[in-house]
């Protein structure tokens, strides 16, 4: 299946679904500098694929998803601390560490067919 647009690209889909949960669950954090970062992280998996996909070279775009991918392990790491924190529930640190999760591997798959 060719893909004609970044918005096509699954990984990109869930990782909005991310995005807008990490943005509504801080949305009144007051750690602003944790809050920010993984905010900013969650944002820099899109921003990766979108950016990388839009490039038009294979290589570029392999490149930018292993940039993404990173991304999906910060906020991973940073689900860990949140919960630790509390400032995560439970069943919230589940739910957004299985779909980071889940993304990283869409991301390796994707990586795999521009090898």
């Amino acid at each position: 299946m060719k893909i004609n647009k970044f918005e096509d690209i699954i990984s990109w889909q869930k990782a909005k679904v991310l995005t807008v949960g990490i943005y509504k669950i801080f949305k009144e954090c007051k750690d602003y500098g944790f809050r920010d970062q993984i905010r900013r992280a969650s944002v820099l998996i899109m921003n990766n694929i979108a950016e990388g996909f839009e490039r038009k070279s294979d290589a570029e775009f392999k490149r930018f998803l292993y940039i993404a991918k990173g991304s999906c392990g910060e906020v991973r790491l940073m689900i860990y601390l949140a919960y630790d924190f509390e400032y995560m529930s439970k069943e919230e640190a589940r739910k957004y560490y299985d779909l980071s999760q889940e993304i990283s591997k869409l991301i390796s798959g994707l990586i795999k067919t521009l090898i």
